[in-house]
């Protein structure tokens, strides 16, 4: 079994979903082939250098998950993508591309985060493109960190701010885009969060039956998509089950 989650936005803040993706590393992740973790894991992020208690916490979990057996792949998101290889050694996880293919018991997928399928968000598109520039990469990590603890305050209140005023259909994929992406891959299966809409959409591709599969946020429950020979499969739950 392969198991991918997304979008769990893991903050001091939010203690039941910390509890509830701890409690998934020491259970059901336990005896898994792989852990795909597609983006926002952590609510923020804004440098290695910048880890505390609670980051190494999770760290720590991951590593024990990953020295169990279960191989841990991580992918960026839009809220954590100054994450590093030091947090990686330290989990003991494999950091993805934002498009990624897998093969998951010979079903090949498409693997993405999201948020470059929500092209009509041409603001954040904007935003987006010259925070993942080199360059800016470059010199966000070598700011000073309280510099970085400002700058990352001041981009989740405006980004708070314009996803309110934003109607629905600009903060959701293109379809088109999702073609693109699909047909460029040849893959008739993508999976992917960032816009917290979970659902299965049956598409055509060039006359083939494909599939686009939204992961769930954690927010009120928990999301996990079980990747079987059977099939995939979405399951969400309380976020204080046991």
């Amino acid at each position: 079994m392969i198991l991918l989650v997304s979008d769990l936005h893991l903050e001091p803040e939010r203690p039941d979903i910390v509890r509830a993706f701890l409690h998934l590393l020491e259970t059901r992740a336990r005896g898994a082939e792989a852990l795909y973790i597609l983006g926002d894991l952590f609510e923020a992020w804004i440098g290695d250098d910048a880890m505390g208690p609670f980051e190494r916490e999770i760290a720590t979990a991951l590593r024990q998950l990953a020295d169990s057996g279960t191989a841990i792949y991580l992918m960026h998101g839009n809220r954590d993508f100054l994450i590093g290889k030091a947090f990686c050694r330290r989990a003991g996880c494999r950091l993805l591309p934002d498009r990624h293919i897998a093969d998951f018991h010979r079903q090949r997928v498409l693997l993405m985060h999201g948020d470059t399928l929500c092209t009509r968000d041409e603001g954040y598109q904007k935003l987006r493109r010259i925070l993942r520039n080199p360059l800016t990469l470059f010199v966000l990590r070598h700011l000073p960190l309280t510099s970085r603890q400002k700058l990352a305050r001041k981009l989740r209140s405006e980004s708070r701010q314009q996803t309110r005023a934003k109607a629905m259909d600009i903060t959701d994929v293109t379809e088109a885009e999702v073609e693109r992406e699909m047909q460029a891959a040849q893959m008739t299966t993508l999976i992917h969060g960032h816009t917290h809409r979970p659902a299965t959409h049956e598409l055509q591709m060039s006359g083939q039956a494909a599939q686009r599969i939204v992961l769930g946020d954690w927010d009120s429950r928990g999301w996990v998509l079980e990747a079987t020979p059977a099939g995939l499969t979405q399951r969400h739950f309380a976020l204080d089950e046991r």
